[in-house]
This record gives C-alpha cells, sequence and structure tokens, in this order.
C-alpha cells in the first residue's frame, strides 16, 4: 500500500488587485487571503471546494464558527438547508470559477470569495466596517480567522484528494 502524498499548507497570499477592485468589495476597509496549492484544483468548482471547507468540516468545529460568527460578530446567517446559502452564508456571487459568500452584521459585512485556478484555491476575507464598533471587533475576530481558514482548505484537499476527486488523470468530481 502506497501512501498518499503529503497536502501542502495553506499560506498567507497576496489579496489579487482584481478582486479587490470588485464593486462589492471595494469598500472593505480589511483584507486577507490564504491559497493553497492544490493539483488539479479545477476538478472541483469553487462551490465545492466552499461546501467542503464550510460543510465538510466536523460537527463541533462547525457550532463553534456559527457561534463565533452569530455571536462573536453578530452576523446574520441565513437557512444551512438552503441551496442558496453555505452554512448559512449567502452565496451573492458565482462565476465559473470563483464564489462570493456574504453575511452580514449591523456592525460588518463580510465576504469570503473563493477562487479556482488550476493548481490552487484561493480563499480571500473581506471585510468593512459599517459601525466604528466593528474595528475593535474585527481586530480581536481577525486572529481566530488565521487559525481555521489554512486547516480547513487543507482538510478539504486532503479529503477531495483521499475521495480520488482531484488525483491527477481521473477528472472527476462530487
Amino acid at each position: 500500500m502506497t501512501t498518499p502524498p503529503a497536502t501542502p499548507r495553506a499560506r498567507r497570499a497576496a489579496v489579487p488587485g482584481a478582486l479587490a477592485a470588485r464593486d462589492d468589495l471595494t469598500g472593505a476597509h480589511y483584507a486577507s487571503a490564504f491559497a493553497l496549492p492544490v493539483p488539479r484544483a479545477g476538478a472541483l468548482t469553487a462551490e465545492q471546494w466552499v461546501r467542503a471547507v464550510f460543510e465538510g468540516t466536523p460537527a463541533p468545529l462547525r457550532r463553534f464558527l456559527v457561534l463565533g460568527w452569530t455571536l462573536g460578530l453578530g452576523l446574520r446567517l441565513g437557512p444551512r438547508t438552503s441551496p442558496r446559502h453555505v452554512l448559512g452564508w449567502a452565496v451573492s456571487d458565482a462565476a465559473d470559477h470563483s464564489l462570493t459568500l456574504t453575511a452580514r452584521s449591523s456592525l460588518v459585512l463580510t465576504h469570503n470569495v473563493v477562487a479556482v485556478e488550476d493548481a490552487r484555491v484561493l480563499w480571500a476575507t473581506f471585510v468593512r466596517f459599517d459601525r466604528p464598533v466593528g474595528r475593535p471587533l474585527w481586530a480581536l475576530a481577525a486572529p481566530v480567522h488565521h487559525r481555521p481558514v489554512p486547516r480547513l482548505l487543507r482538510r478539504a484537499a486532503r479529503d477531495a484528494a483521499s475521495a480520488g476527486e482531484t488525483t491527477p488523470g481521473d477528472g472527476r468530481s462530487p
């Protein structure tokens, strides 16, 4: 039996200028991105990546995330069972190789954008502070945000690879 290759780590990346210049994202006060190199990343759609990252997460961590979003940031999430939502985040824009999730509270407007390229997945987060207290609130939340995103991306890639969904030459998608 052969051991599958190790899944690379997601690393902080520059937020692509074209992404930051999008009309729905230009007012952001905060932006960060993580990139995960994945052979044949494009074998999965951006929506499949997003669902694998959020919905494929173990239940205790999913509950922690939702509690952090709703109680910590006050985000108003939609129905988790709706096909137009991913773990409560509204799908606000879907293109061929990217998907944007949006959630808001009275303090912040947040977007998570996943862009899929042939050999990498980019996860970018944009936050606009709608009230002055949003800035210190996000300053507390940002370090918590930076810990799970790379790990969740890596877990999704590992799960997809073990299911044979992104293996070279396979071409299947879930």
